[in-house]
């Protein structure tokens, strides 16, 4: 990215010119939120001073920025009683919500005899403690408190009568660190018994399958035909030279390509997390192979297509179908968010349906195991679902994925998603002027509308799904009531559309693809890969 801070430059796109651009402007602004392909020439006019400042360094401002800052909330909060024995993870969600709140000199922060609910953390300057006599107005000084001093705990835990004045005491003014007591609530739960919920099941189901697929080499596989074309290559249906009786998906990914656009580790971690996952709305992993060219995972087929292709032909879905899908996608997140995984990349065209009518997730490419409590800096995901705070670059967790869904649960109804611009950067913008600017076709109902806004909060930790009762949340709600979730878990519940699918090899629900222009790619032998 570069701010232009004096000079004049011309702005043209394909030797068409377009622009004059003079003062302080900025350019290319969408270099420094990912690797993209620049939209237009600048050409500098007069002499020029420009500013310069590149991805990484930006990005790595930004991401040590929010871990400095993080930290030293949760240590402020680790000195007051109420907080100190929260688990790590909670703690780190508390300082997330904290707000930076200035008073100036003389100023009454808390009132004595008034009502509260909110809490306070010194973090710069100094406040007076006083407390008025009875039958008067005179005030006695009973304390000073300083840097990471707190007050009004109180009013968290129920009481919110205050019993005493704080002054703000400091020439230079006092920031004090904010939370209120809704917000302390919502986010105050036992979330390592959420978390652990699935710990122990699936893993010898997982054992079973490898044990399986173990002796099977990539010489015993014949491509049918292709599914898919994406970024690093093609998804293939494939049999077993020796078994007619099924098909698999292999998606074969070109390793140049993925080091020369640095998503080795991006690909590692999808392999890492769909080795160990094991959900009926989750595409299996059966095995990986390599060879000097490609990368390849062997995987479910599933071969009622892809619910986009749906869409598309369809224009949009009623309230019911959508539910059906949407609830689809919910049962994935709990399984992956229970683990601590962030998926990042929902979208119609990564939900696929099964010969059942079932959605199920894939393509893993960008999702990633998070620490308790932690947030990644990693700009990815398709540009009209991105989270408010990936744009932002002020770092993000699994309450990114509850935004996209209620992203998905718009395009599913209307079949367009809610924030669209001409390019990335003005969808961006239209993203970060928040849910409340759309406007909302009559066909989404009320309830749906609602589920949707509480989803789409700009705030992080406000989200449905984020707060003390998780995911659960999401499937109490209205939109949701009468819905039969045990009937969707055990697949006893008739799927809104029954996809035609005539054998394991019928390729019908899937567009036809041309072969690659581009032929094989180069070698690649770095090893990057050895663990693959």
């Amino acid at each position: 990215m570069i701010r232009k801070k004096e000079g004049r430059v011309e702005v043209s796109r394909e030797g068409k010119y377009l622009s004059t651009l003079s003062g302080a402007k900025v350019l290319g602004e969408l270099a420094i939120l990912y690797h993209c392909q620049r939209t237009a020439t600048i050409t500098a006019a007069t002499d020029c001073k420009l500013w310069a400042i590149e991805r990484q360094c930006f990005q790595t401002i930004m991401m040590r920025t929010g871990l400095i800052r993080q930290a030293e909330y949760s240590d402020f909060l680790k000195s007051v009683p109420i907080f100190k024995n929260l688990p790590e993870d909670t703690l780190c969600k508390i300082s997330d919500v904290l707000e930076e709140c200035y008073y100036q000199k003389g100023d009454y922060i808390i009132r004595q005899g008034a009502r509260g609910d909110t809490f306070f953390i010194i973090s710069k300057g100094q406040v007076r403690v006083t407390i008025r006599q009875p039958d008067t107005q005179e005030e006695k000084f009973i304390r000073t408190l300083g840097k990471g001093d707190f007050f009004g705990e109180k009013a968290l835990q129920g009481d919110d009568l205050r019993t005493a004045n704080i002054i703000c005491d400091s020439p230079e003014g006092v920031t004090c660190l904010v939370i209120d007591r809704d917000t302390f609530n919502q986010l105050i739960s036992n979330l390592d018994e959420i978390r652990n919920r699935y710990n122990d099941e699936g893993v010898s189901q997982r054992k079973k399958i490898w044990e399986e697929f173990r002796e099977v080499k990539l010489s015993d596989l014949r491509v049918i035909s292709t599914l898919g074309v994406g970024g690093f290559g093609r998804v293939e249906l494939v049999q077993l030279a020796q078994d007619k009786s099924r098909s698999f998906a292999l998606k074969q990914m070109k390793k140049a390509q993925i080091v020369e656009t640095r998503q080795q580790q991006h690909i590692m971690s999808e392999k890492e997390i769909m080795s160990e996952a094991n959900s009926d709305f989750i595409v299996k992993l059966y095995k990986t192979f390599k060879d000097r060219k490609y990368l390849y995972m062997l995987m479910e087929s599933c071969l009622g297509g892809e619910l986009w292709t749906i869409l598309r032909d369809r224009g949009h879905f009623d309230d019911g179908t959508t539910r059906f899908y949407t609830a689809c996608v919910v049962e994935a997140f709990d399984y992956l968010h229970s683990r601590n995984i962030i998926y990042r990349d929902l979208k119609p065209e990564n939900l696929l349906l099964d010969v059942s009518g079932y959605v199920k997730l894939v393509d893993f490419g960008f999702a990633k195991k998070l620490q308790s409590g932690r947030k990644t800096w990693t700009f990815c995901g398709t540009p009209e679902y991105v989270a408010p705070e990936v744009i932002l670059n002020r770092g993000h967790d699994i309450s990114a994925d509850y935004w996209s869904l209620g992203v998905l649960m718009f395009e599913l109804l209307t079949g367009t998603p809610p924030f669209t611009g001409a390019d990335p950067m003005r969808t961006y913008n239209i993203i970060l002027k928040g849910i409340d600017a759309i406007e909302f076709p009559r066909n989404i109902t009320r309830n749906a509308s609602a589920l949707i806004k509480k989803l789409c909060r700009d705030n992080p930790t406000e989200r449905l799904g984020y707060q003390r009762g998780g995911i659960s949340e999401i499937q109490k709600h209205k939109w949701f009531d009468g819905f039969y979730w045990e009937g969707l878990r055990n697949r006893s519940l008739p799927p809104p559309i029954l996809p035609k699918v005539q054998s394991v090899v019928d390729t019908a629900n899937f567009d036809d693809y041309p072969a690659d222009p581009d032929g094989p790619p180069p070698d690649d032998l770095s090893g990057w890969d050895d663990d693959f």
